[in-house]
């Protein structure tokens, strides 16, 4: 990824932030020589050195992943930025976004345990605090159907790249030019960019 200086994410503790906030994930890898995307959600380990996920067992690109450097893209929010927002027109249009880069090695996962783990974790991560739903409480029968209808995985991670676009090349003034427009639209990604415009180092 290609990442000017002003924009890289070098406090590691951000990007693990970023990748818990946005685990909806783009995975890519080769595939029959091709490029090959798949997108779900990738849980990191409590030790930082994993992602955690699975693929549907009809998903192809798990066949031939296992030797092989794969990419995990975490997308955080991003949004237009117009010239009009500065005092003068004489500007071009950009996007202000935070994403991270997780590379590294794929493993699967056999062991039952491990997959049970990766998948109570999982439904504990998205479902709503207080929610009804407990896999615990799944038909053991409709659980094993679902188990066998997926092929658990995990990254070894080698290696993070982070990137924070948030118009550190604009003068102070003109970055609140920008942060007042945000904050005064009705869209999530446009406050997200704001507030972390605000609080950037």
């Amino acid at each position: 990824m290609y990442i000017p200086k002003d924009f890289a994410i070098n406090d590691m503790d951000v990007a693990y932030q970023v990748i818990k906030e946005n685990s909806f994930a783009t995975l890519v890898s080769v595939h029959q020589g091709e490029l090959f995307a798949t997108h779900l959600p990738l849980l990191l380990d409590v030790e930082k050195t994993c992602l955690h996920g699975h693929f549907a067992l009809a998903n192809p690109q798990w066949k031939d992943i296992q030797h092989q450097k794969v990419l995990a893209i975490f997308c955080g929010p991003h949004c237009y930025i117009s010239p009009s927002w500065y005092e003068t027109n004489q500007a071009v249009p950009t996007w202000n976004y935070v994403v991270v880069h997780v590379y590294g090695h794929v493993e699967l996962i056999h062991d039952e345990g491990e997959i049970m783990r990766s998948l109570h974790d999982m439904v504990a991560k998205y479902e709503a605090p207080g929610s009804r739903y407990q896999l615990s409480e799944v038909d053991a029968k409709l659980l094993s159907k679902m188990r066998s209808g997926i092929q658990a995985f995990k990254i070894h991670i080698e290696r993070i790249e982070g990137k924070a676009k948030l118009s550190q090349n604009h003068s102070v003034h003109q970055q609140g030019m920008i942060i007042k427009q945000l904050e005064q639209m009705p869209f999530e990604n446009e406050n997200r960019i704001a507030s972390l415009m605000k609080n950037k180092e």
